[in-house]
């Protein structure tokens, strides 16, 4: 009966499991306690980024048994296994930073070669933080297998002096503290409060704006990104998890089959009407590259700019992941724009229906003011946009979420490290109208493309935010806020513009026309270019220097391998 319904021959688990020659590798599963039903059976990778680094991933070992007890129900052998994270968090501020974008591709590199090492036929992918997210979906793009993305939960919010908080305002009272507006004692009554649970940081931020991606692109169980993470309600998504790879399995059902082009725009639509991270515009271009798709930062920030904002959730806003999972979870999100004609309802997803099939019996509620209809927006335009200029002919990226004002116009204040430019702000080295230049932090200069939120919450927490800008060729996280750009492109590790700057030199962003411009003649940028000489690097071995002689450049999403238009031939077909 099983042989009848579960015909290994094009499942790549037949090379481990059938016939006389693997005789060997199926002594090492009775090893490991499988009976012979179990290894006549697809094999099921579950994958988890569960470590003890931080509260985003320490809930996803749970998480994986209910998963595993999903996909045995459903006549699946489910193998788990475990890769690496590395939680922004931790390692925001200093040089562990840099080895956070690199996470996303050693974990997407891991996953496969887990896979491909053991022919697993189908996966079931479990990610907390901010690259493991993007980076899971990643391998699944990559592999091709029926594969199905869960979310191990946003955090709780804290509660200080009676408002909600989170890891953000802990972020921004160090520069409270700094400009003496916080005491010793307070700080410490923060800090012990403000991450009261497992789960990922609890605003709109990477980790949830990419959890809302998973579910937008129809790799994820609907409603599955929304419960937190102490939540059972978590450990039933995960049982439904397994038995949807199943399914999938059994309609061969694939990733590519699932994120198209439709797909992509449908997430960009759902990042801009929420004032999402703008790390979206690296992980979304990654993810399309892995199926074969150019979609790039130009295209994501192309649909955010015609996006109306909705949702009115930190850093900009008010609210934090569990006000939008009270409220219904991102289905209310996605039925918002998908009832005003602004979402692709006929893309495919992962439980077999169309992403408008899922979404029919969902009611907007109205008795909230969490995600508005579009025909109230916040704004008539996203929450993230992207600019162009002399300073930026590759682009850059914006989020405008919340900002009093989308025009900035002042003096370059240069730094050539964050290092720098933070001890510059804690000694208030900087003044209103100054727009502080943090440079040689890209994909290859930095290397790996630190994220700046402890320099811009110092900034707000001295109440500085509005009064001065940010440029990077570095990142942001997705709790930054302020008028903060990032992504400038060229890097200044490859000459771009921004390691042609000096200080006073006179630079207008705006938000409204998507321009960043130096008020410099091209004749004095190209002498100025060829006086500048590249910039040493510390990172000359090891995980750091191997990323810079592989990656690309950031608006087309920090890619280290030519993708899946270059393949000749796909894990799951083998």
């Amino acid at each position: 009966m099983l042989e009848k319904r579960w015909d290994k021959s094009r499942l790549p688990s037949r090379h481990v499991s059938v016939g006389p020659d693997r005789a060997p590798h199926r002594s090492y599963y009775y090893a490991m306690g499988l009976t012979e039903e179990e290894i006549e059976q697809p094999l099921v990778g579950v994958a988890t980024c569960w470590n003890e680094a931080a509260p985003c991933n320490i809930a996803l070992s749970r998480q994986a048994q209910s998963v595993k007890r999903g996909v045995a129900e459903a006549r699946g052998t489910p193998r788990e296994f475990t890769t690496i994270t590395v939680t922004d968090g931790i390692a925001m501020g200093h040089q562990g930073m840099k080895s956070s974008l690199v996470s996303r591709e050693i974990i997407a590199d891991s996953v496969e070669v887990t896979m491909r090492g053991h022919c697993y036929d189908a996966l079931v992918g479990l990610a907390g933080c901010d690259k493991s997210l993007p980076g899971m979906m990643m391998a699944m793009l990559r592999l091709n297998v029926p594969s199905v993305f869960m979310y191990g939960g946003s955090i709780l919010p804290g509660r200080y002096k009676g408002r909600d908080v989170t890891v953000v305002d802990v972020f921004e009272a160090v520069g409270q503290h700094a400009a003496g507006k916080m005491t010793d004692e307070e700080l410490h009554e923060l800090e012990c409060v403000a991450c009261p649970s497992a789960g990922a940081c609890g605003g709109q931020f990477t980790a949830n704006t990419m959890a809302m991606v998973s579910e937008v692109m129809g790799l994820a169980l609907p409603g599955s990104a929304g419960a937190p993470a102490p939540y059972e309600e978590r450990d039933r998504f995960g049982f439904e998890s397994g038995r949807a790879v199943m399914a999938l399995l059994e309609r061969n059902l694939r990733p590519r089959d699932i994120v198209t082009r439709k797909a992509l725009e449908n997430a960009a639509v759902a990042v801009g009407a929420t004032g999402g991270s703008t790390n979206a515009g690296l992980h979304l271009p990654a993810i399309a590259h892995e199926a074969g798709i150019r979609f790039t930062m130009d295209d994501v920030v192309a649909i955010m700019r015609r996006t109306p904002y909705i949702a009115d959730l930190k850093p900009g806003g008010k609210y934090v992941a569990l006000d939008v999972h009270r409220i219904g979870g991102i289905p209310v999100i996605m039925k918002a724009l998908l009832d005003a004609g602004l979402l692709h309802g006929d893309c495919i997803t992962v439980t077999g229906k169309t992403l408008a099939e899922n979404l029919k019996d969902v009611v907007f509620p109205t008795d909230q003011d969490v995600v508005y209809p579009v025909s109230r927006a916040i704004s008539p335009t996203g929450g993230v946009v992207g600019l162009r200029g002399n300073l930026a002919p590759e682009g850059a990226i914006v989020k405008v979420a919340g900002l009093a004002a989308q025009r900035f116009e002042g003096t370059a204040l240069c730094f050539d490290c964050e290092e720098d430019a933070f001890a510059a702000v804690q000694a208030r080295a900087y003044k209103a109208g100054d727009v502080i230049v943090i440079r040689y932090e890209g994909p290859k200069g930095g290397p790996g493309m630190r994220e700046m939120l402890s320099t811009t919450s110092a900034i707000y927490g001295q109440g500085m935010g509005e009064q001065v800008a940010l440029i990077t060729d570095g990142r942001f996280s997705g709790g930054t806020r302020g008028f903060c750009v990032g992504h400038v492109g060229p890097e200044a590790a490859v000459g771009g513009p921004i390691a042609l700057l000096r200080n006073g030199d006179r630079i207008t962003i705006d938000a409204i026309a998507g321009t960043i411009e130096v008020a410099l003649s091209d004749a004095e940028l190209a002498e100025r270019r060829k006086a500048w000489k590249p910039r040493p690097t510390d990172y000359n071995a090891g995980a750091l220097w191997k990323y810079a002689q592989l990656v690309g450049p950031a608006h087309l999403g920090a890619l280290t391998h030519p993708g899946g238009a270059a393949e000749t031939h796909c894990y799951a077909d083998q």
